[in-house]
C-alpha cells in the first residue's frame, strides 16, 4: 500500500543490517541545524572579541556541538529515516531530543552568548527582551514543568501523533517542540544564563521527582494498549517487524524505562550538588562555632546558646545573602562575580563572559 503522504515510505526495507547507514536527507532539519550551529560560533567568536579577558568556555561551546550532533542523529540518521514507520523507533528519537540534546542545549547556554555577544542598539533590545514579560514567564520554573508535562503526554496519547505520522511539516514542528520545550525545563536544573527565577538544587531535585510520573504514565499507558492507536502506521501496511501492538509496547517500554533511567541520571549531579552546597555550610558553620566559643566577655564565658545564636545569624548571611533585584539567594562575593543575572539589574547591565 502506498502512502497518500510519503509514497517512499511503504518501500522501506526492514531495519537491519545496512539499513542503520540510511539517512533522512530533508533539507529543513539539515538546514536549521548547520544555521545554528554556524550562529553560535559565530556568537563565540565575537564574544571572545567583546570580552578578551573573559573568553567564552570551551565546554559550554562542546555542549552546543554535542547539542547539535544528538539531534542530527534523531532526525537525520535512520532514525530520522524509520520514524514514521516504526513506533519505538519514533520513541527513541524523542528520548534523544528531549532529554540528551536538550540537556547539552541548556548547558551551553545559547541566551547567555546571545546576550554577551551583542553591543550597542543590539544588545540593548536583546536586553529588554529578557526583562519582558514573556521572557519571565518562559524562565520561570513552573512554565517549564507544565509545558514538559503537556508536551509528552499530548504527542504522544492524542491525535497529535497520528498527524505526526501523517504530515511532514507537523512531524518536523513535533521535533522542534521536543527540543525547545526540553530547553526550557532543563534549562531549570543545568542552565547558568541570565533568568530571574534560579533553581536551587532542593527544587531542581523537585523539578526531576515531579516529571518522572509523567513519562512513565505514557509508557505504562502505551504499553498497556490491546490494539493499534494510530491508524496511520496500520495505513502503512508494513509486512516486516514486530507486529502494530508489539511495536506500541515496544515503544511504550522505551519511553517508561528509557525516560526514567535518564531521569535518574540526570538527578545525580543535582543531588551531589546539593551535598556540596550543605557541606560548604556545615563546614562554615563549624570554623564559626570555633571561633565564637573559646571567646570571653567581660562579663563571663558566654552560654551555647549565645554563640551559636550569633553563629546561625552569621552564617546564613554570610550563605544565603538576597539579592536585592532578583529576591534570589547568593553565596556571597564569589557568588556575586559571578552573576548571571546583569540583565535584570536596574540601569545600564554589566557584562560577564560565561564560565
Amino acid at each position: 500500500m502506498t502512502h497518500h503522504f510519503f509514497p517512499s515510505l511503504a518501500l522501506l526495507p526492514p531495519l537491519a543490517g545496512g539499513q542503520f547507514l540510511r539517512a533522512d536527507l530533508a533539507p529543513v532539519p539539515i538546514a536549521v541545524l548547520a544555521c545554528g550551529l554556524a550562529l553560535y560560533l559565530w556568537g563565540v567568536v565575537r564574544q571572545n572579541r567583546l570580552h578578551p579577558r573573559h573568553l567564552w568556555s570551551a565546554r559550554r561551546t562542546a555542549a552546543f556541538v554535542g547539542s547539535t550532533a544528538v539531534s542530527a542523529v534523531a532526525v537525520v540518521s535512520f532514525l530520522g529515516a524509520y520514524d514514521r514507520t516504526l513506533f519505538w523507533d519514533h520513541m527513541i528519537q524523542h528520548l534523544l531530543l528531549i532529554m540528551v540534546a536538550a540537556i547539552l542545549l541548556a548547558v551551553s547556554s545559547p541566551v547567555d552568548l546571545l546576550w554577551l555577544a551583542t553591543s550597542g542598539p543590539a544588545h540593548r533590545r536583546v536586553t529588554a527582551w529578557l526583562r519582558s514579560g514573556p521572557a519571565r514567564v518562559a524562565g520561570h520554573p513552573a512554565t517549564a514543568f507544565v509545558l514538559y508535562g503537556l508536551l509528552v503526554p499530548l504527542t504522544h496519547l492524542t491525535i497529535l501523533f497520528n498527524w505526526a505520522i501523517e504530515y511532514e511539516a507537523v512531524d518536523q514542528l513535533d521535533h522542534f517542540l521536543f527540543l525547545a520545550i526540553g530547553y526550557l525545563f532543563w534549562r531549570q536544573i543545568f542552565g547558568a544564563e541570565p533568568n530571574r527565577y534560579r533553581t536551587q538544587p532542593p527544587m531542581r531535585a523537585l523539578l526531576l521527582f515531579l516529571a518522572v510520573p509523567v513519562d512513565t504514565f505514557v509508557g505504562l499507558t502505551l504499553s498497556l494498549e490491546q490494539s493499534e492507536i494510530f491508524p496511520a502506521f496500520t495505513a502503512e501496511g508494513r509486512t516486516w517487524g514486530p507486529s502494530p501492538v508489539t511495536d506500541l509496547h515496544i515503544g511504550g517500554v522505551v519511553m517508561w524505562v528509557g525516560g526514567d533511567v535518564l531521569m535518574m541520571l540526570a538527578l545525580i549531579p543535582v543531588v551531589l550538588a546539593w551535598v556540596r552546597r550543605e557541606e560548604r555550610r556545615a563546614d562554615l558553620f563549624d570554623r564559626e562555632l570555633e571561633a565564637y566559643l573559646p571567646q570571653q566577655l567581660p562579663g563571663g564565658q558566654p552560654t551555647a546558646g549565645f554563640a551559636l545564636g550569633r553563629l546561625r545569624s552569621s552564617s546564613v548571611r554570610s550563605i544565603e545573602t538576597p539579592d536585592p533585584t532578583t529576591g534570589a539567594a547568593t553565596s556571597g562575593p564569589a557568588s556575586r562575580a559571578s552573576d548571571h543575572s546583569a540583565p535584570f539589574e536596574t540601569g545600564p547591565a554589566g557584562s560577564a563572559a560565561g564560565g
